[in-house]
């Protein structure tokens, strides 16, 4: 009789750590054979039709203004077409203002004093609702907008820093949490924000060491000498305000938990946007999420905390029209939360998730990757959605 011979133990610590590293290795290699020779994001130029868009003017302005040899030269392809770099459209940005007829608009929208700092929190308890998504595009919506903008990631796995060109195992970058750490070390704010590959576009990457404030919070807390832990939920706000005059608006991409990290990102919220996926598991999720939100936020406000929202909105992702039973779900969410769902969803597209293969959002990738259809049909979704979005943060400073 012969007996199989039993596979050798493993440890399963030791296992997932060497496979880990396997896939961190693996991802490196692409990465470096996608942004050659040193793995930094570049972008891409952009056409005189997405630059009169974003700027908010006619391409015959444009050419005009080209053709009397004011302002930044286009880059001029093989087949004779005329784009700009994102840098040079900041520069338009500049010299419509001064040239422009800016009582009847304003081409550089900064804030104006008395404008207070917007912070957008996009939270969802539930993976997969297109958060990260959202916020990436989002932020750089803004940026190609003209707004000054900084995207926080606080999720510990770091989506939106990969999307940005981080890879956190081994850039080596710092994380938020030096900024709110409870110890000595605790560093200022402006040692962790890198610069990103859109003018007017910064980030604070994410890595794993952020979810040692949802370890280090409850410690603290517990600290009868020291008022830090109890005021918890005050340690981003405090960090954002040493970097206030730098920005216009801040996205932070908040972890899918309800933990420390997303209370703390909620207290500083001038404004708060909830993704959504129009299925019925997610909107259970959600409601489970909301009523726990709700709790705990009054608990905290009992404690001081201050909440003062300047706008809060429900954004459907991933929403596919012609599939009927979202399209009824999206009528019942309507029914119960008119006025707080924003009037444009997020269409679900393969143009998104096929950029998100390369690490590339929407605003990244060249037209040409897609069929006509398909690429137009998602960054009109995109833009109108963000341009919803950018509407209510200028409501908020009063503008029109």
């Amino acid at each position: 009789m012969t007996y199989a011979m039993r596979p050798a133990e493993f440890e399963f610590d030791d296992r997932i750590l060497e496979q880990g590293a396997e896939i961190s290795r693996r991802l490196n290699q692409l990465r470096m054979e996608k942004f050659p020779p040193n793995a930094t994001k570049t972008l891409r130029s952009f056409s005189m039709a997405e630059v009169a868009h974003y700027l908010g003017v006619s391409q015959n302005n444009l050419k005009r203004i080209h053709l009397e040899g004011k302002g930044p030269s286009p880059e001029q392809g093989a087949s004779g077409r005329r784009s700009y770099t994102a840098q040079q459209m900041l520069e338009l940005r500049e010299f419509l203002d001064l040239h422009g007829r800016t009582e009847i608009k304003k081409y550089v929208p900064h804030r104006k004093p008395g404008d207070k700092l917007q912070v957008i929190a996009v939270v969802n308890f539930k993976g997969g609702s297109g958060k990260t998504t959202t916020a990436a595009h989002l932020a750089q919506y803004l940026a190609l907008t003209g707004h000054r903008v900084l995207a926080v990631d606080l999720d510990p796995q770091a989506s939106l820093s990969a999307l940005h060109g981080f890879q956190p195992e081994l850039d080596e970058n710092l994380s938020l949490y030096e900024a709110l750490r409870y110890d000595e070390d605790r560093k200022p704010i402006a040692d962790v924000i890198l610069p990103t590959n859109f003018p007017g576009l910064d980030i604070v990457p994410a890595n794993l060491e952020l979810q040692e404030y949802e370890y280090d919070t409850p410690l603290a807390m517990q600290d009868k000498s020291s008022a830090a832990g109890r005021q918890f939920f005050t340690r981003i706000a405090s960090a954002l305000g040493q970097v206030d005059d730098r920005y216009d608006v801040v996205v932070v991409d908040c972890p899918p938990q309800l933990g420390y990290l997303t209370l703390t990102a909620m207290s500083a919220a001038t404004s708060v946007l909830i993704t959504v996926h129009p299925q019925m598991l997610d909107l259970m999720s959600m409601s489970q999420f909301l009523l726990m939100l709700g709790g705990i936020l009054k608990t905290i406000k009992s404690a001081g905390a201050r909440i003062n929202l300047d706008w809060f909105r429900y954004l459907i992702t991933r929403y596919e029209p012609t599939d009927i039973p979202q399209a009824q779900m999206v009528g019942f969410m309507q029914s119960m939360l008119a006025g707080q769902i924003l009037e444009n969803p997020m269409l679900k597209s393969t143009a998104i998730s096929d950029a998100g293969l390369t690490k590339q959002t929407l605003y990244e990738v060249e037209k040409s990757a897609f069929t006509r259809t398909t690429y137009d049909r998602a960054i009109e979704s995109l833009d109108a959605v963000n341009a919803e979005i950018t509407g209510l943060v200028h409501r908020a400073w009063g503008r029109s």
